[in-house]
């Protein structure tokens, strides 16, 4: 199966970058030292300091969905609840 690429865009409200931030950079290690994770990185927009984009590379879509189903995930999202504008992951295959 051929490996998945992941780019996950989340849009912190104005007045919660900040904490959305740390909570997104505590998910990176842990992340990271998870089967089938090829590839978790943190960006943040220049021009735009509430977007966030991570850029992701996983062995497979099962491992991808194994993440997904993870504590640390969970607890993400309760620490942020109300703090985010909107999140959109795209899944997507590299071609070349």
């Amino acid at each position: 199966m051929a490996a998945l690429t992941i780019v996950a865009n989340i849009n912190a409200k104005a007045d919660k970058i900040e904490l959305v931030k740390a909570e997104l950079e505590k998910l990176i290690p842990i992340t990271r030292a998870e089967a089938g994770c090829l590839q978790y990185d943190l960006h943040q927009d220049n021009d735009n300091p509430a977007h966030f984009l991570f850029f992701e590379n996983w062995e497979s879509r099962v491992s991808w969905q194994a993440h997904m189903e993870n504590q640390h995930l969970q607890d993400y999202l309760a620490a942020t609840e109300g703090m985010v504008e909107s999140f959109t992951v795209e899944e997507m295959t590299r071609v070349g």
